[in-house]
């Protein structure tokens, strides 16, 4: 629904006209720690896995089920989280969800069986993707349209340290006890202390803007530019872009009309095939290598050492996202992954599975950071949210039959028909966005 033309200047173009100064790298660090707990807490089951499964006697099947548990949460957090930040803000809907994911992280901790670990793992999915959708719509409302690809690009690097780390914890603790595995999911609850980093935050004044908050807004960004007229003085004029009038709130079925139906399936498709094969590789290759012989150990050092390549891959999305048009680096980061992903399946060398595992989690999340950006700009500030949660959240909704997938293909027709299959999932990825997906460079 419009609300009058006003004749205020936009919150866009004040954001867009300010240098970056230590103002945007200090909200870079306490972004990237809430998804540096949000990154662990979506890897800590991958590595608790395999030893959860020797302890409890269990099925590889009952994993595909427990991981399934996960991506119902994601769906519903992603869908809910979204409009949920439409409604009260992003900064407020960023507190809570990282509260919910940390508490439901500690609980996986004192669970005993497979079912109560099923309630926990769904309800822990509903805070990580609530949190991930609210974090990445935040990123590009507050930080200057030039500089949004990077700073989600640096802002995920310093996040991603969560995989390794989780890692190497998972490497270090679980031999040790066969309740080892009890410890990598109460590390993954730390995220807990982000409220108390929060109080440095300012909420979204494009968010204030959109629901006809106009002097919360200005009084916003008034707090910011002092900030970094402090650090730089006097701040350039304000170029006035010709995005002339607000919107309030959308909807859902607002995303589902003539003008946004297009865009909306694109990235819901999208997204399909990207969480099928990401999590098709990042959630299963510990338990993979398990199952295909390979002892604990081995599986978690290696897992452990190829996830190295998650900070290097965040690290190239930082450093070309506002250099190139984003919907050609997702296109090539994409076919080097279905590359990559076809030749793991093909190997048992360690030597071979680690160099071509470091490359497809490299190129992972040099993905990651760069589709967040490119998603969360294809949709309008007033349904931003409501959007990227319904794309992304349809990713995680269609991967609850993901490890199911993982789980009968291995059973039936083995270990490398598996990694073929998540090849084509990313091939997929590469083809809708590179024939179909607008270009990055048109995107406000």
């Amino acid at each position: 629904m419009e609300m009058a033309v006003t004749p205020r200047v936009s919150s866009l173009d004040r954001i867009n006209r300010l240098p970056i100064t230590s103002y945007h790298r200090r909200l870079a660090w306490i972004l990237g720690f809430v998804f540096f707990f949000d990154m662990a807490d979506i890897n800590t089951f991958a590595y608790a896995s395999p030893a959860i499964m020797k302890e409890w006697s269990i099925p590889i099947s009952t994993i595909a089920a427990l991981v399934s548990a996960t991506f119902i949460g994601m769906f519903f957090g992603s869908t809910v989280g979204g409009w949920f930040s439409d409604r009260i803000g992003r900064k407020r809907t960023l507190i809570l969800t990282a509260l919910w994911y940390a508490g439901f992280s500690l609980l996986n901790a004192l669970a005993w069986e497979p079912i109560g670990l099923f309630i926990t793992r769904l309800f822990t999915g509903v805070g990580i993707s609530a949190m991930t959708v609210v974090g990445i719509a935040y990123i590009s409302e507050i930080f200057p349209a030039r500089a949004r690809g990077s700073f989600q690009g640096w802002i995920m690097m310093i996040g991603l340290f969560g995989v390794p780390v989780t890692a190497y914890i998972a490497r270090f603790f679980i031999p040790l006890a066969s309740w080892g595995w009890r410890v990598v999911f109460i590390w993954g609850s730390l995220g807990i202390f982000f409220p108390l980093l929060a109080t440095k935050l300012e909420e979204s004044p494009r968010w204030y803007e959109n629901q006809g908050r106009f002097d919360e807004a200005a009084a916003a960004l008034d707090r910011i530019e002092a900030q970094v007229r402090a650090e730089v003085g006097t701040l350039p004029p304000v170029t006035i872009s010709d995005v002339s009038r607000v919107l309030c709130c959308g909807s859902y079925t607002e995303l589902l009309s003539r003008a946004h139906l297009p865009r909306t399936l694109l990235l819901i498709i999208a997204w399909i095939f990207a969480t099928l094969g990401f999590f098709g590789f990042t959630a299963w290759v510990p338990t993979l290598l398990v199952a295909h012989g390979i002892s604990l150990v081995h599986s978690l050092t290696w897992s452990s050492a190829m996830s190295l390549a998650t900070i290097p891959g965040a690290l190239i999305a930082a450093l070309i996202a506002d250099r190139w048009d984003r919907k050609w680096s997702i296109t090539v980061a994409t076919l080097v992954i279905a590359g990559c992903g076809l030749a793991y399946g093909h190997t048992l060398h360690a030597g071979t599975i680690v160099a071509v595992g470091l490359l497809v989690e490299m190129f992972i999340h040099a993905f990651m950071p760069l589709m967040y950006t490119y998603t969360a700009e294809s949709f309008p500030s007033e349904v931003r949210n409501s959007g990227t949660g319904l794309a992304y959240g349809s990713g995680r909704l269609a991967n609850i039959f993901g490890p199911l997938a993982v789980a009968f293909i291995f059973k039936h027709y083995g270990y490398a028909s598996v990694f073929l299959y998540i090849s084509l999932t990313w091939a997929s990825v590469a083809l809708i966005i590179g024939f179909f997906g607008p270009r990055s460079r048109s995107l406000t």
